[in-house]
């Protein structure tokens, strides 16, 4: 058997940094096992020797690797795992607050049991900042998506604290409570008679996915689908260093206040790439894939949508994904809504829909498509999918601001440079001492 060593020693031998062993990795250039303890890294020393005889591995044009070291979330074997517990599992019988809580300390609550029901006394914004991200967002358009409408509340929330600038861990995680409380407690009601008068203590019930139901869905909430969107939250909470993440890691390492962070992420949210043609990959998709399951009238019109979408050369909104070959979390929140909701329509239009993407081999599901079906079985607001994604997300953004505020040192990516070779400075003729003046 071979020699193993670990990723310091591999990193020595080949005169890189660990994060660049790491790009080696993600890229395919080298391959690694864990250690024994399920955390650490090794790596095969004939395998490294080898790579050290060729030479570095020029990065291809393109690529945008970009490696941070994270003890925050893996994303490796087709799972998903925060701090080492597994995502799936995680987000069934632990309520969203408990998960923010996991990603923030790498504690869970004290009794072990699943709070999801109670509202945590802790999770509540200051009237300030709720009056002030009330009234930025009141300003806006009607028919403004909830997505945008977080863009504006953020920032005016972060007006109403002084200590935001405090950065200890402590300080820290109260920012970020009632950043996220106070996200959802500034956007306006959906307009639902029912969710209009019913009393606080009904609109706490289920914690914050409680209070986030009544915000981006007119109608009362089924306890099965309720559940749904807890899960949902959870499963959303970080995945590694995907786009916005990386903007929010970026802001945070120049000492941003965290509103500032998730001002950063919010930005970043919400674009589509289209990351790899062959493989129909798309993100930011929720909104889209809404619109195509709200195009389809029931489940027999669901080759139509499809067929619509595929005749204009568009991709599909919400399927295939770069980290996984099939998103666990996409399976995990379908099983979930298929189970609260067994004979909706709207779910037969999603699993017809699924059905005519399978025929065509096209990719599998990723959890915006999940988040769609979700969205549409409840019978919630249009953007409400990126709500959930953007409310969700902010407590991973958190997280890894406070990762960079413990490393204090910026994030200071370069480029390589592709312009024109130096050019000569164009010469100008002297001007004559005895020129004559205007």
């Amino acid at each position: 058997m071979g020699e193993w060593i670990n990723a310091a020693e591999a990193a020595q031998r080949l005169g890189v940094k660990q994060a660049t062993l790491y790009a080696y990795v993600s890229r395919g250039m080298l391959s690694r096992r864990r250690g024994e303890d399920g955390r650490s890294s090794l790596f095969e020393a004939a395998e490294i020797a080898r790579l050290a005889e060729r030479g570095q591995p020029r990065r291809a044009a393109g690529s945008g690797d970009f490696v941070i070291e994270s003890g925050l979330t893996e994303v490796a074997d087709g799972r998903i795992r925060y701090r080492g517990m597994e995502v799936t599992k995680l987000a069934l019988w632990r309520p969203f607050e408990e998960v923010a809580d996991w990603l923030w300390t790498g504690a869970l609550g004290k009794d072990g049991k699943n709070n999801a029901g109670k509202d945590d006394a802790t999770w509540q914004a200051t009237p300030a900042a709720v009056a002030a991200g009330s009234g930025a967002q009141a300003a806006l358009p009607e028919g403004t998506l909830p997505l945008e409408r977080l863009r504006v509340i953020v920032p005016a929330m972060a007006a109403t604290d002084p200590l935001r600038l405090h950065l200890d861990p402590p300080a820290v995680i109260a920012a970020g409570r009632n950043i996220i409380a106070g996200m959802i407690d500034c956007l306006p009601d959906p307009g639902s008679a029912s969710a209009l008068s019913m009393p606080s203590a009904r609109l706490a019930e289920g914690g914050i996915a409680g209070r986030l139901w009544y915000k981006i869905c007119p109608k009362r909430p089924d306890p099965g689908l309720l559940g749904a969107l807890r899960a949902a939250m959870a499963l959303l909470a970080d995945h590694e260093v995907a786009a916005s993440t990386f903007a929010a890691r970026m802001a945070a390492s120049v000492r941003a206040d965290p509103y500032a962070v998730v001002a950063t992420g919010l930005g970043a949210l919400g674009g589509v790439l289209d990351a790899d043609p062959r493989r129909v990959v798309t993100y930011g998709g929720s909104l889209g894939a809404e619109t195509m399951l709200a195009a389809a009238r029931d489940a027999a019109d669901a080759v139509r949508v499809v067929g619509d979408q595929m005749r204009r050369g568009e991709l599909i909104p919400g399927f295939g994904t770069i980290a996984h070959s099939a998103d666990p979390r996409a399976r995990a929140l379908l099983d979930l809504v298929k189970k609260a909701a067994p004979r909706s329509s709207r779910y037969s239009v999603a699993d017809a829909v699924l059905a005519e993407t399978r025929r065509r081999a096209l990719p599998e599901p990723n959890i915006d498509f999940a988040l769609a079906t979700l969205v549409s079985v409840a019978g919630m607001i249009p953007g409400a999918g990126e709500a959930i994604f953007a409310v969700a997300r902010s407590a991973g953004w958190i997280a890894h601001a406070m990762e960079e505020y413990a490393k204090n040192a910026p994030l200071r990516p370069r480029t390589v440079y592709t312009g024109p070779v130096t050019i000569p400075a164009p010469r100008r003729a002297p001007v004559p001492a005895s020129a004559p003046r205007d």
